[in-house]
């Protein structure tokens, strides 16, 4: 399937999931549960947060982008997963997979962004709660969530300008379910040089940088919370954390997971594994992370089914 002759390659085709034909099937019906389970879950949190007034707070704000980014998210590799599973079409255009490559890194950095101005949101509502209104000012939310859409876009284009200009004119495979840029960089014939170290210093910026910043909140988070002297307050303190500290944890862990450890230690069906519970599994599992373990969401959602009930 290699294209030895041509300058440039007009496609690709991508291998898929490490998974037997005869379990195509199951498999199949499975991601297609988690897929569908994923926008609709993340969509109720939207309808929920629009319907109930009590959620209209700076945190539920972020939260409700976190939700659309979520879904856009997952449905950048998924959707393509599941018709070259159902078709055994393995192929994908260039253009498909540059298109696939920018909004993949430019949502994963939003969601990056995101976390961290819900750690912040935390940070002064335990550490400042007197100032909390008028720090987390309508405009500030405003303003962190369109800075955070702008540089996760900016890094993202970025990284797509140096990817197409590599030549790719020998193999066209591609050991993934997706056009993942570490497999690219991989099957190009280019130096990719310049790539690897923007790789590492947009890494630094829209990674390692905030997840700084998230540790530091919740350690100023932890050193206000041990001068709580009522155990009330305390639990209260630490009710407000538990959802965000539980997304953050699964978010920065499958990056620790899939992206920092050295490639070489790991098998291609290895990294495969990784990308699907990055890429699929954390966006299902956020929403239920945020409706079972935040009373207010619990609360909200009772109320509209209540009264839809009634109605």
């Amino acid at each position: 399937m290699g294209r030895e002759n041509q300058s440039h390659l007009s496609e690709f085709l991508l291998l898929g999931l490490p998974i037997r034909p005869e379990q195509q099937g199951v498999f199949f019906a499975l991601f297609l549960g988690m897929y569908l389970t994923t926008v609709l879950s993340n969509l109720l949190i939207l309808l929920v947060i629009r319907l109930d007034p009590h959620l209209h707070t700076p945190i539920y704000f972020f939260l409700c982008h976190l939700a659309f980014t979520d879904i856009t998210f997952s449905s950048v590799t998924t959707p393509k997963m599941l018709m070259n599973m159902q078709t055994q079409s393995q192929s994908i255009s260039y253009a498909g997979c540059i298109s696939q490559v920018y909004f993949f890194l430019m949502l994963g950095c939003l969601d990056s962004f995101l976390l961290t101005s819900m750690a912040y949101d935390r940070y002064v509502a335990i550490c400042h709660p007197l100032h909390y209104i008028t720090i987390m000012s309508q405009s500030l939310c405003f303003l962190l969530v369109i800075v955070s859409w702008i540089l996760s876009s900016v890094s993202a284009i970025l990284h797509t300008l140096l990817l197409a200009r590599l030549s790719f004119c020998g193999d066209n495979l591609l050991p993934h379910f997706f056009c993942d840029l570490a497999t690219l960089l991989k099957l190009s014939t280019s130096d990719t040089t310049v790539n690897e170290l923007f790789i590492l210093t947009v890494g630094v910026v829209v990674i390692t940088l905030p997840f700084a910043c998230i540790l530091v909140s919740y350690g100023c988070i932890g050193a206000t919370i041990l001068r709580v002297p009522s155990t009330k307050g305390l639990y209260k303190a630490l009710s407000t954390c538990g959802s965000h500290l539980s997304v953050v944890a699964l978010y920065y862990g499958t990056i620790i997971g899939l992206y920092f450890f050295p490639l070489s230690n790991y098998s291609n069906d290895k990294d495969v594994i990784m990308a699907i519970l990055y890429t699929l599994i954390t966006p299902m599992l956020n929403p239920f992370i945020y409706s079972l373990r935040n009373k207010d969401m619990k609360g909200a959602l009772g109320n509209i089914l209540s009264r839809g009930t009634f109605s």
